[in-house]
């Protein structure tokens, strides 16, 4: 199975890298982008064959290591 995970920053939480890239977007001449949120993809292939203890495990992985849920979200997607 393979989890696909998306972390962004929580609502009031200033993002550094979300407005550098607003400034470069609008340097470029890029018009009408109010603002930017950025944040992390990532992709991870499990061995398990069940959905449930998939969605589980990849949860607890990150509550642990890969979102800081002090200042992030993240949604799991899981495919077979």
């Amino acid at each position: 199975m393979k989890a696909k995970i998306h972390v962004t920053l929580k609502n009031g939480v200033l993002d550094p890298q979300g407005k550098a890239v607003s400034h470069a977007l609008g340097s470029l001449g890029f018009e009408g982008v109010d603002d930017v949120r950025q944040g992390k993809y990532i992709e991870v292939d499990l061995a398990e064959t069940n959905a449930d203890k998939a969605r589980e495990s990849v949860d607890e992985m990150c509550r642990q290591l890969l979102a800081n849920t002090v200042i992030e979200n993240y949604d799991i997607e899981i495919e077979a």
